[in-house]
């Protein structure tokens, strides 16, 4: 016969020695995939602000620029011929006209919102049939049935059931106390 101590990797630990090392390795790794999990989402999260910090600039950028152009087209249409006013009057208009083309989409795209039907139908649905569920009853073990039990079996099984009730019963009591 062949001596268990001699087959490779064994070493002389007992099996718990050999669960807790297994749970204390396993509990390392996990902690150690945490903690890559919280460094990954951290530099993802550094990465989402820089490029929102851009974002931020590049639009404070596009607005300072806008009466910029603005007076470089006013000052452009002047130099084809057209007086000063008139040049800032066109543009103003165009500013205008642009702003009312935009503010005339919004309103069309906000017509053809709806409400969420399916969800709102889905909801319906389920309260109907929740409306229709009716709670299932707890058997109840009333006083006669213990007297009658008791005075028939004598047992103390049933004298505990009518001094305190039994035990399943505080339970479900318990239970639906709770929901």
């Amino acid at each position: 016969m062949s001596d268990p101590g001699n087959y490779a990797g064994s070493t002389d630990r007992s099996i718990g020695q050999l669960v807790a090392s297994a749970t204390a390795e396993m509990s390392a790794l996990v902690h150690d995939e945490i903690a890559l999990a919280k460094a990954e989402v951290r530099q993802d999260v550094k990465r989402g602000v820089i490029g929102s910090i851009a974002f931020v600039a590049a639009g404070v950028f596009a607005l300072f620029s806008i009466p910029v152009l603005s007076f470089a087209a006013a000052y452009g249409i002047h130099n084809l011929g057209l007086g000063l006013a008139w040049s800032f009057l066109i543009v103003g208009v165009a500013f205008i006209a642009l702003g009312g083309l935009l503010a005339f989409l919004g309103i069309r795209k906000f017509k053809k919102v709806k409400p969420p039907e399916k969800s709102i139908a889905s909801a319906k649905q389920t309260a109907a049939v929740l409306q229709k569920a009716k709670p299932h009853p707890r058997p109840s073990i009333e006083a006669a049935a213990i007297i009658e039990r008791s005075a028939v079996s004598g047992s103390s099984l049933a004298k505990k059931d009518l001094e305190g009730g039994s035990g399943r019963d505080k339970a479900g009591s318990v239970a639906r106390s709770s929901t």
